[in-house]
C-alpha cells in the first residue's frame, strides 16, 4: 500500500477501512460478536471509538493468516463462525443473508465467491504465457467464509500441524476432506490491496450508501 500505516487503518472518508468493515458486520442482526485479530504491535486499534462496542473482542494474531484465525476461533463460543478480511469494507447485508441461508444447510460450510470473468493465463517464471486456462469453473474466493466453528478449528489445526499451505479457511476445510459450497457474491466486495483500491472502495461505499 506504500504506507507506513497498516492498510486496515487507512482512511476511507471519515472512517478507517477497519471501522467500515466492523460497522457492516455489526449491522447484521445474526452477528452476536466480532473478534478482531490484531498484530501485537498494532498501536492504532485501541484508539478507535468502535473498540468500545461491547460486541467486539480483541485478540493477538500469529505469524501467518491461519494462526491468526486459529487464535480468533479460540474466542468464539457459537456453533457457526464467519471469517472476514478486515480489508473488505464493502460487504453488504444482502450478501451476508445469502451466505447464511446457504451455509447453515451445508455440513461443510460455504464461502462468498465471484465467477471469473476474464480470460485466465498460466505463465512461466519469465512471465511468458504457457497456457490459457478454461474459466468456466473458476471462481474468485471472497470473504466472509462461514463454517461450523469446531470443524474449522480442527481443520486449521490439522493443516498447521502437517505444514500445509492454508491460503484461506476453505482451503483448510478442503484439505481436511470437506466440500464447502460457493455462494455467488457481489463483485464490489473488493479487498483493498493496492493504493488505487482506496479510491475504488470509497466510491463503492458511497454508491452503496446512496441506494
Amino acid at each position: 500500500m506504500k504506507s507506513m500505516i497498516p492498510k486496515q487503518h487507512l482512511m476511507l472518508g471519515n472512517k478507517t477501512i477497519l471501522e467500515h468493515t466492523l460497522l457492516r458486520l455489526l449491522a447484521h442482526p445474526a452477528i452476536e460478536k466480532v473478534v478482531v485479530v490484531v498484530s501485537e504491535s498494532d498501536e492504532y486499534f485501541s484508539k478507535l471509538p468502535i473498540m468500545n462496542d461491547p460486541r467486539i473482542v480483541v485478540t493477538i494474531g500469529g505469524a501467518e493468516r491461519s494462526m491468526s484465525v486459529l487464535n480468533g476461533l479460540a474466542c468464539v463460543e457459537t456453533e457457526w463462525v464467519l471469517v472476514h478480511d478486515a480489508a473488505r469494507p464493502c460487504i453488504t447485508l444482502g450478501d451476508l443473508d445469502k451466505l447464511f441461508e446457504v451455509a447453515i444447510q451445508q455440513d461443510d460450510g460455504a464461502i462468498l465467491a465471484s465467477p471469473v470473468k476474464d480470460t485466465m493465463k498460466r505463465a512461466d517464471h519469465h512471465q511468458q504465457i504457457t497456457e490459457t486456462v478454461p474459466r468456466c469453473q473458476l471462481w474468485h474466493a471472497l470473504t466472509p467464509q462461514m463454517f461450523p466453528t469446531q470443524l474449522l478449528t480442527d481443520a486449521i489445526d490439522s493443516g498447521i500441524s502437517q505444514g500445509l499451505v492454508l491460503t484461506d479457511e476453505a482451503s483448510a476445510m478442503e484439505l481436511a476432506g470437506y466440500y464447502p459450497k460457493l455462494v455467488a457474491g457481489r463483485a464490489d466486495n473488493i479487498k483493498v490491496t493496492l493504493p488505487e483500491d482506496l479510491a475504488l472502495a470509497e466510491f463503492i461505499l458511497t454508491q452503496q450508501e446512496s441506494l
